[in-house]
Order: C-alpha cells, then sequence, then structure tokens
C-alpha cells in the first residue's frame, strides 16, 4: 500500500503557486506561466497582490493570463509597512487554502518579499526569478535592494539572470546547487510581444500620432518612478530633460508615472515644450514600439536597462548605484545619477558623437536569448522531484 501511494505521488501534478504584484512583475513572469499551464507536470495556480492596478490588468489582458486570486491590495496613502502587512496576512490565508508545493515570485518588489516571508512561514519552497541582483546599497533602490537580499535568504532556488548574478549568490553564501544561470525572462517576453505586433499591428498604434508629429528627429524615450528620485532627484531629471528638448534635432515622449511626486514635478517643468510628449503610462506593446522607434532611452527603471539593449538602444540609467551592471560593463548602459549636468553631458554626447553611439547600440545583450521560462520549467521539475524522492 505505501508503493502505491508513493507511485501515485509521484504522478500527481505539482502545484506551482505564483505571486505577483506588479506591471514589471508581470511582463517578466507571463512567459513561465504560460508554459506551466502547457505542462502536465503542473498544477499552476496564480495570486496577483493588485499592487499596480490599471497597469497590471492590462499585462494580465494581453498575455491572456486569468488570476486564481486577487488581494486588489492598493489603498490610497498607503505606507510601506502598511502594504506588507496586508500582503503577508492576504498571501497567508491563501497559502493556507492552497498548500502548493511550490511558490514562483520575481525581482524585488513588496508583494515578492512578502510572498516568500509567509511562504518560510509554512516551509513552502520558493523559486525566486530574476535572483541574484544586488546594487551594494540598501537605499538604492529603496526599498527594493533589501527586500532582493532578504529573498536571496528565503528561496530553494535562485534563478539568476546572468552569470554575474549568480557569481553574487555564491559568493554571499548561497549553495551552489540553488543557482541556476536562466537568462533574464524580460527578453522572452520582448520576443513575444514584438513577435504579437508584428502579427497584430493594431496592439500598437498609440505612438502612430507622435511618429507623424517627430517626423524626422531623433526620439529620446524617458520613464522615471523610483522612489529614491522623488524630491530632488526628479527636478534635476525634470529640468535635464528640458534643457535637452533645447535642440530642435530631438524630440522627447515621456510616459508619465501615475505618481504624483513624479507626475507633477515632470507637468511643471516639460507641459507645453513643443517637441516633449508628456503622455499617459502605456500599455506594454505601445512601450515595445516606444522603445524601437527611440534613438536611445534615459531611464531609473530596472527593466529597461535589460529591454533597451535587446532593441539595440542605447541606456543612460538616472540613478546612482545599479543592480544590473553586466549592461554598463557590456557598453549598453551608463550610469549618469540624478544630476543634470551629467545628464544632459552624456545624451548630447551620443547625440553628437556617431562612433559613441554606435558603440553602445551594437555592443552585446548580456540579459539571455529568449529561453529563460523554459530553463526555469526544467528546473522546477527537477526540484519537486528531488523534494519528493528526498
Amino acid at each position: 500500500m505505501l508503493a502505491l501511494d508513493y507511485a501515485h505521488d509521484m504522478e500527481r501534478a505539482r502545484k506551482i503557486l505564483t505571486v505577483f504584484g506588479t506591471r514589471p512583475e508581470a511582463i517578466k513572469l507571463f512567459p513561465l506561466l504560460h508554459r506551466l499551464a502547457h505542462d502536465a507536470r503542473f498544477d499552476s495556480r496564480i495570486l496577483v497582490t493588485g499592487q499596480h492596478r490599471g497597469m497590471l490588468d492590462q499585462v494580465l489582458q494581453l498575455a491572456d493570463i486569468v488570476p486564481d486570486h486577487d488581494l486588489a491590495l492598493m489603498q490610497t496613502g498607503q505606507t510601506l509597512d502598511q502594504l506588507t502587512a496586508r500582503a503577508l496576512t492576504g498571501i497567508g490565508e491563501i497559502l493556507d487554502r492552497e498548500r502548493p508545493d511550490w511558490m514562483v515570485v520575481q525581482g524585488d518588489t513588496t508583494s515578492a518579499f512578502a510572498a516568500a516571508l509567509a511562504a518560510y512561514y509554512r516551509q513552502i519552497p520558493v523559486c525566486h526569478v530574476e535572483a541574484g541582483l544586488r546594487s551594494g546599497d540598501i537605499y538604492h533602490p529603496w526599498p527594493e535592494e533589501v527586500n532582493r537580499r532578504a529573498l536571496g535568504a528565503l528561496a530553494s532556488l535562485h534563478c539568476a539572470p546572468t552569470q554575474a548574478a549568480a557569481t553574487g549568490l555564491l559568493q554571499g553564501g548561497t549553495s551552489a546547487h540553488r543557482v541556476h544561470v536562466t537568462g533574464n525572462t524580460v527578453i522572452d517576453a520582448l520576443h513575444w510581444v514584438t513577435r504579437r505586433i508584428w502579427g497584430e499591428p493594431a496592439l500598437a498604434t498609440m505612438m502612430r500620432p507622435l511618429e507623424r508629429r517627430f517626423a524626422g528627429k531623433r526620439i529620446i524615450a524617458v520613464t522615471c518612478h523610483r522612489r529614491e528620485n522623488w524630491g530632488a532627484g526628479a527636478e534635476e531629471i525634470a529640468k535635464s530633460v528640458k534643457n535637452i528638448a533645447k535642440r530642435n534635432d530631438i524630440s522627447v515622449i515621456f510616459p508619465l508615472h501615475l505618481n504624483p511626486q513624479v507626475r507633477n514635478v515632470m507637468m511643471a517643468q516639460l507641459d507645453g515644450l513643443d517637441n516633449v510628449a508628456l503622455i499617459e503610462p502605456l500599455d506594454y506593446p505601445n512601450f515595445a514600439r516606444l522603445l524601437n522607434i527611440s534613438h536611445l532611452v534615459l531611464t531609473d527603471s530596472g527593466g529597461v536597462q535589460e529591454e533597451a539593449p535587446a532593441l539595440g538602444k542605447p541606456v543612460l540609467v538616472m540613478r546612482e548605484t545599479t543592480e544590473r551592471p553586466e549592461g554598463v560593463k557590456a557598453g549598453t548602459a551608463v550610469l549618469v545619477g540624478a544630476r543634470q549636468q551629467r545628464i544632459v553631458a552624456e545624451c548630447n554626447r551620443l547625440l553628437d558623437d556617431d562612433l559613441a553611439y554606435r558603440r553602445m547600440a551594437r555592443a552585446h545583450n548580456p540579459y539571455g536569448d529568449g529561453q529563460a521560462a523554459g530553463r526555469i520549467v526544467e528546473l522546477l521539475a527537477q526540484s519537486a522531484e528531488a523534494r519528493m524522492t528526498a
């Protein structure tokens, strides 16, 4: 009887609960969710926290993903500790109902950290996608750097996007058998959405009026949202864009983050400038299109540092540190901080020096080949089997 029970358990599909709450997490996880959904070895369940709402829902709809659970956590004026507490208890309740064999989280968000902690309290192993990123400064980016360090301690399976990320985990004491270089799933997602746009051009039509308006000019894409740039940093970035916009050979397309800490500053400095388009946040296909038509990118985002080089676009990173040093080392990105003088100088250098521009545009993208999700699925299958036979 025991042998029959054991054989039955080995044949059972392993229940995987994937938890996420922001748009970047959804983008980086949907390639993995697609593969899990079509693999008979797994019973895939999805929990979203709603840490982003409208932006998250756009990606879910595009990727045809229907969550099994939605905590809808966001509240106006909510503090980080309030969000963390509500995420921890809400996710814990779902874990007690679902009792998954594994949990999957991605990146460095509050949702990912709270989910991993809730799983740890229940001794449920955690697979961390995009593991091992470190900036070296617990306040840059804030609170993401501490979230990812905590995830490094809580996870059982670390899917590192690059060898450098894997090396950092090993040097930090993580067991070698738990660390695997998979590539970054954001490249999987970018390839997927590019193919979708090619087959369905109507998915990315929001850029067409701006492409006509700015015809003949080099487009600079700008994004800004990091907490550490709120206040003085946002002011410097706004002044930088205003300074760059004095050139008559460029135009700026700037999807404004919904947070008033960023939006209000940018509107005050840039609204009404002829060659600056302040637009609402873009859905994923239209953002991919914006990157594709851009000459270069100014950003404080993490994911854009990976996406833009995959399309041959130089990136100026408006942060003091980056947890993605591979791009800087490879020559696809330059750290410029949130200081007007440096941002303007580096931007003008790339606009005026064709050789410098070509070096960055043609630099090797270190973030993967678009097959990361498949590698992670196989690692989950091997890890689930090993856990059952241990």
